[in-house]
């Protein structure tokens, strides 16, 4: 299984204390280009402390490709537009000045949140609709990650999927190896009815911990290996034999990044994408 080099991505979570010209010099020592940058790293903004023109200047000096701003999180809360609207418009205009191609979506995931399954389906459709034609205006794709979790307001990618349909605005799903192992869809459900042009990103990590399936936690998700629970390099595998042809980023969780050096990821990187090849 071949995957040319260009069709793999590195999300920013894997470096947690680099700075973004240490973060793009990695990536590219790597042979790669592609990136997904966050709004969830320690200094809290997209860009840490560089302008957004000073951003473009040093992801032009390593030839890098901002593929996502990641994320736009609880999307499908709606009781109150006015704020839904103001922070997606907020990431929209970053996403649209730094040439992000799109920006990800991130359901409401909250033991907290006590609507129903119907309310929680009705309030993602209402949030996608209302959501759209901001996209439009500023020209970046929205990409909507289902998250696997039992509490999540939103589990699995066909779910997510039959909402975009009824949405009829073209937001792409994010597949999450993570996350599709923890929904419960079973592989003959997702090979019949997943439609992988549907499919905008496919993050990427492992897990080897043995706690059970529903303890489970972004804490656990590390690098592929060949021990991993999730059967990310089977997931991938299946994916390209269903035709997919996008992008793989990878998306290690742990705290256990925090001690690892630029030597340590990158070595992690290469690992990972060595297997997948086999």
């Amino acid at each position: 299984m071949a995957i040319a080099l260009e069709r793999f991505c590195i999300n920013r979570k894997i470096a947690p204390n680099l700075k973004l010209e240490n973060f793009f010099q990695l990536v590219k020592n790597c042979g790669l280009s592609k990136v997904e940058l966050r709004n969830d790293m320690p200094g809290g903004k997209v860009t840490d402390d560089l302008s957004n023109e000073q951003l473009n200047a040093l992801a032009a000096e390593f030839g890098i490709e901002i593929v996502t701003i990641n994320a736009l999180g609880m999307f499908n809360l709606v009781a109150d537009q006015a704020a839904l609207l103001k922070n997606a418009e907020a990431l929209l205009v970053q996403a649209k000045a730094i040439h992000s191609k799109a920006l990800v979506m991130c359901p409401n995931c909250s033991a907290s949140d006590r609507r129903s399954e119907a309310q929680k389906r009705e309030d993602t459709l209402a949030a996608l609709q209302l959501l759209a034609p901001l996209f439009k205006q500023y020209g970046v794709e929205g990409y909507v990650e289902p998250l696997g979790f039992g509490i999540s307001s939103l589990r699995s990618s066909l779910l997510a999927q039959a909402i975009i349909r009824d949405s009829g605005a073209p937001y792409k799903i994010v597949l999450d190896t993570f996350h599709h192992y923890l929904s419960d869809v079973t592989q003959p459900e997702f090979d019949a009815h997943i439609q992988v042009e549907q499919i905008g990103l496919v993050h990427l990590s492992g897990v080897e911990d043995p706690l059970i399936k529903g303890a489970l936690s972004d804490e656990q998700r590390i690098m592929l290996s060949a021990k991993d629970r999730l059967a990310s390099v089977a997931q991938v595998k299946n994916l390209e034999r269903l035709g997919y042809r996008g992008i793989y980023a990878f998306e290690p969780f742990s705290s256990q990044l925090n001690t690892w050096t630029e030597g340590d990821i990158e070595r992690e990187i290469r690992q990972s994408i060595t297997l997948l090849q086999e």
